[in-house]
């Protein structure tokens, strides 16, 4: 079905996708100080104390503080408010202008926006990272779900403006690769919402390896997570990660591969990233992110009305 959508209807498909990646974000970060994993808690997840997942009654107490994902993801947002593109050189000054180091702002990161909040202009900043090789970290990843969302009608759109968001922190080409591959997940939800139709789990992962290069391990992952579809979430931790490594192999194909297998249960691919371990508040953004372009918010298996209550306010500059 070919369609056409107004601005308004991007930005609302955009901010569902933000709730949800907002929403993971930060119940993820009180999950993440534990370290644990599924290798090391067989069936357990990793709570704040070495707890049991969030259930409906295991909530940790409100307010849920979000991290440098959901304000990084915000400006990515307010970009597309205000002109329905990426402009890479407002997006870059935003990021290094509104960066927050309590936000849990990695060095890499912090380096890369201290360089463009005092002149260097991004190319190189972003280039200078890891003597020369640029980041391959998973946080142009982690902001761009709602960017997917907004270009639910066009994955090609959706991939090039990825493309554009990730260039500004992350010159290597994993960091693009997974940054590309979730803005195409999130906007393949997307459209099956306004469809009507949950793709198959191996389509969904089918159509993003389709528009990732495929000279990438992102795109290696993305193709094995089809063949573990079904499987036992220990053995796709141990075959695709679970963000311990902080990088975009070894964060994106796990997150959408709990996407795919969750895509209309929010509260179940929240679960699952607890459960796994890892870089708990990124993975669960992530997913989160696509998950919520499909289910919304407040809907059968989308996310939670007392979730998102739960969860700190949105910065009062979002549009």
């Amino acid at each position: 079905m070919s369609f056409t959508l107004f601005a308004d209807a991007r930005l609302a498909l955009a901010r569902d996708s933000l709730a949800g990646l907002s929403t993971g974000d930060a119940l993820g970060e009180r999950y993440a100080p534990s370290g644990s994993s599924v290798g090391d808690v067989p069936g357990a997840g990793p709570g704040p104390s070495g707890g049991a997942d969030p259930g409906p009654d295991a909530l940790p107490p409100a307010p849920w503080a979000w991290t440098d994902d959901t304000e990084m993801a915000c400006s990515v947002v307010a970009e597309l408010a205000a002109s329905g593109a990426i402009d890479r050189d407002r997006l870059a000054l935003a990021f290094a202008e509104r960066c927050d180091a309590r936000r849990g702002y990695g060095a890499g990161a912090m380096l890369i926006l201290r360089l463009i909040r005092t002149g260097t202009p991004w190319p190189v900043a972003a280039a200078s990272a890891f003597d020369g090789q640029g980041s391959c970290g998973n946080g142009a990843a982690m902001r761009v779900g709602p960017l997917g969302a907004y270009f639910a009608d066009s994955t090609a759109r959706a991939a090039a403006q990825a493309r554009a968001s990730a260039e500004v922190t992350h010159a290597h080409p994993e960091g693009i690769a997974g940054a590309v591959a979730v803005a195409v997940a999130a906007a393949l939800a997307a459209r099956a919402r306004l469809d009507g139709h949950r793709p198959a789990p191996a389509r969904l992962l089918g159509g993003v390896a389709a528009a990732v290069d495929a000279g990438t391990e992102v795109h290696r992952g993305v193709h094995r997570g089809i063949g573990l579809l079904g499987r036992p979430l220990p053995r796709v931790v141990a075959e695709l990660g679970n963000g311990s490594r902080v990088t975009a192999q070894d964060t994106v194909a796990f997150t959408l591969w709990v996407a795919a297998t969750h895509l209309d249960d929010y509260p179940a691919a929240i679960r699952t990233c607890v459960r796994a371990g890892g870089d708990v508040d990124t993975t669960a953004a992530i997913a989160g992110a696509v998950v919520a372009a499909y289910t919304g918010v407040g809907t059968p298996g989308g996310v939670p009305e007392a979730w998102l209550a739960a969860r700190e306010p949105l910065p009062a500059w979002l549009p």
